[in-house]
């Protein structure tokens, strides 16, 4: 197969209009990816393929979109809509140049895979000229029906013109198709119009293939993998599925799901080994978690990085641009951004870490905030390694604590505090040089702090 060229040729020109939003139909998320990008990951890639997304005008974003995921697609521009061959002709150009195989492709059916993909191309490796993907429908209606004799496809009956007998079949045409490369623009260019909407559908091609005296075969697949979204339901339908799949696939992997149904994925999470996830969390895009991790019920991750046995929540929120290193604990009602914690770093209750670098083995007391926004900027906390912060701090940044400083309960840091050096006033600043190493030398000797 790898010594084939492919070209594929993604339409996604379509408006989407029952979806009734503005965004456009492709651009839609399943797993926070849009639909576009399920489609584009699942395409063939490397050496000898080739990629173009047909749009529809004014629709940039899409190309935007197409280009962000795979930056070698081209596309092209389908000013006016006249049918699905109408749509795979107006990338002509990247057709003439010439592959072994053309794959089309729909923008919208984010749960195709690449081995199905790669089934068609096998299919034209044979001999084939078409390969038609289908599948067999619960509920055939309003669905083209592949009509067959034997293993060979011999038409694609669009509902309206079947016949009693023909509207009970139920292998119905998913639209995803194989031509083999060398004869596309010759089956493609005797596609007509003369039909009641003067459009040129690319299931005629099958049609034409017969006619040549050609092979056009069908491959069949799961009703789920080529589900197409026209609505916000569908949009839904689609989302369970894919849930299904990145869940089974998690747990294949060795994840532990207590709960798997409660359990919310993206689609581009990573685990490590022996990782645990209790009921109720929802992970975003942009998480990466590390071996012996454990994430408690009702936590909320994205973009995030943990590293090796940390534990988060329950009830926790890690917002973009948080980095936790081994170890690292993030308890209950504690909302971390753009703030990394070092190895063995505990922030156990009631906490707000924002624009921030927390060094390995401090500890944040309940109720601490980085207060890391004046009204017009954001600015950074840096806590050093070793620091404790007690509870009911607030950090006013831009401010750095040193290693191994001590923060009293409900002091509010307004300037550096250097190493090993301890506040304790209650609304003021009063440092004490040293103070951090003497408070724990009397606290191990049993003796109290004076006040």
């Amino acid at each position: 197969m790898t010594a084939r060229s492919s070209l594929t040729i993604v339409l996604a020109a379509g408006e989407g209009m029952r979806m009734r939003s503005n965004l456009p139909k492709v651009l839609h998320p399943v797993a926070h990816q849009s639909l576009l990008a399920h489609v584009l990951a699942a395409t063939p890639k490397g050496t000898g393929t080739s990629l173009a997304v047909v749009i529809g005008p004014d629709h940039q974003v899409v190309a935007d979109e197409a280009k962000r995921i795979r930056p070698d697609a081209l596309t092209f521009v389908q000013a006016e809509r006249l049918g699905t061959a109408h749509a795979v002709l107006a990338a002509r150009e990247a057709i003439a140049r010439g592959a072994d195989d053309l794959l089309i492709a729909f923008g919208d059916t984010p749960l195709i895979s690449a081995e199905t993909f790669a089934r068609l191309r096998a299919a034209l490796a044979k001999g084939a000229a078409i390969a038609a993907l289908g599948f067999r429908a619960a509920d055939p209606t309003g669905y083209g029906r592949f009509i067959v004799q034997g293993d060979r496809l011999v038409a694609i009956r669009e509902q309206a013109d079947a016949s009693a007998e023909e509207l009970k079949i139920d292998l119905c045409n998913a639209g995803v198709m194989a031509i083999d490369g060398r004869r596309a623009l010759a089956i493609l260019d005797k596609i007509g119009n003369a039909n009641s909407k003067g459009e040129y559908y690319l299931t005629d091609a099958v049609g034409v293939v017969r006619e040549q005296g050609w092979e056009a075969v069908v491959i069949e697949t799961s009703e789920d993998e080529v589900r197409g979204i026209n609505t916000k339901a569908q949009l839904a339908e689609a989302e369970s599925v894919m849930q299904a799949r990145l869940r089974k696939a998690a747990m294949e992997a060795g994840v532990t799901l207590i709960a798997p149904e409660t359990v919310y994925l993206s689609a581009d999470t990573v685990f490590g080994n022996d990782v645990t996830i209790e009921p109720f969390v929802v992970i975003g895009p942009g998480v990466s978690i590390a071996d012996g991790t454990v994430i408690h019920s009702f936590s909320h991750i994205v973009q995030t990085t943990l590293g090796k046995n940390v534990s988060i929540g329950p009830y926790a929120r890690l917002r973009p641009g948080t980095s936790l290193g081994d170890g690292a604990r993030i308890g209950n009602f504690v909302e971390t951004k753009a703030a990394t914690l070092e190895a063995g770093v505990k922030v156990n209750h009631l906490s707000y870490i924002g624009d921030a670098t927390v060094g390995a083995n401090s500890n944040i007391g309940a109720g601490t905030i980085t207060c890391n926004y004046d009204g017009f900027k954001k600015h950074k906390t840096i806590i050093g390694q070793g620091a404790f912060v007690g509870t009911n701090s607030s950090l006013v940044a831009p401010v750095k604590i040193g290693n191994g400083a001590y923060i009293g309960s409900g002091s509010v840091i307004t300037r550096d505090v250097p190493d090993d050096a301890m506040a304790l006033e209650r609304n003021q600043q009063t440092i004490r040089e040293g103070g951090a190493a003497r408070y724990r030398e009397m606290k191990t000797g049993g003796k109290k702090l004076e006040k």
